[in-house]
């Protein structure tokens, strides 16, 4: 497990493995998002990223999340939703982050829209995409995505950015670009509907290098930021 003092260091080499494989994919330098996921790690981990520059951080577990957002509520964190989102969630979720990666049913989609205060900007959201068809991934299929991006756009307090995916977990990094060259085929099919998409959301410690040559925007980390994920209680 790693320790606050680590996390410094941990945070330059990932940045590092961005901007080398952005260069070896001839992208703009800044053109990939590191979001640092900081699910079962504490607040104090979370504090020593942020003191190191980084602002955004993915969480899956809700009653987690919100204790360490009251103990930062003075840091300008930015929190993303990252897990599986249950109905009678989605009142806390809208409420307080700022960012939801995982939805993949309309009725998901309506509660959050309906629990987002109007005080608070547009709820920003990617649609969940099962892009390797796996039985034991969330996600909508692929021929789906468009009728639940449109869903999501006709909803006023969401903000439809763009997909999102967890592909086949495989050492092989031909295989890894394969996924992610898919869903970014269908993130481009769904472009003259909806021009503002900016997001693909897709990307982890072990396959970073291939989702950033094949179009990704948002790389999710963690064990490569804060080390080996702890056990929950």
């Amino acid at each position: 497990m790693s320790l606050p003092h680590d996390v410094e260091s941990h945070l330059t080499l990932v940045r590092q493995r961005i901007h080398n494989a952005e260069v070896e994919a001839r992208r703009a330098p800044g053109s990939v998002q590191l979001l640092a996921v900081s699910k079962t790690k504490p607040a104090a981990d979370i504090a020593a990223a942020h003191a190191a520059g980084q602002r955004a951080f993915g969480e899956n577990y809700l009653s987690e999340a919100i204790e360490k957002m009251d103990q930062l509520a003075d840091r300008d964190c930015e929190w993303h939703f990252i897990g599986a989102i249950q109905s009678n969630k989605t009142r806390p979720i809208a409420t307080r982050f700022d960012w939801v990666h995982c939805v993949e049913r309309e009725k998901i989609a309506r509660r959050l829209n309906d629990h987002r205060p109007d005080t608070l900007d547009s709820l920003n959201v990617c649609v969940q995409v099962n892009i390797d068809r796996e039985e034991t991934k969330a996600g909508v299929a692929p021929e789906h995505a468009a009728e639940l991006a449109q869903a999501i756009s006709d909803l006023p307090r969401l903000r439809l950015r763009g997909l999102m995916a967890i592909p086949l977990a495989t050492d092989d990094s031909a295989r890894q670009r394969d996924s992610t060259r898919a869903l970014k085929a269908l993130f481009d099919s769904l472009l003259p509907a909806h021009p503002d998409l900016d997001t693909l959301s897709v990307g982890m410690s072990g396959d970073l290098e291939s989702a950033v040559f094949e179009g990704s925007t948002m790389v999710r980390i963690g064990t490569a930021v804060f080390g080996s994920r702890a056990p929950r209680a």
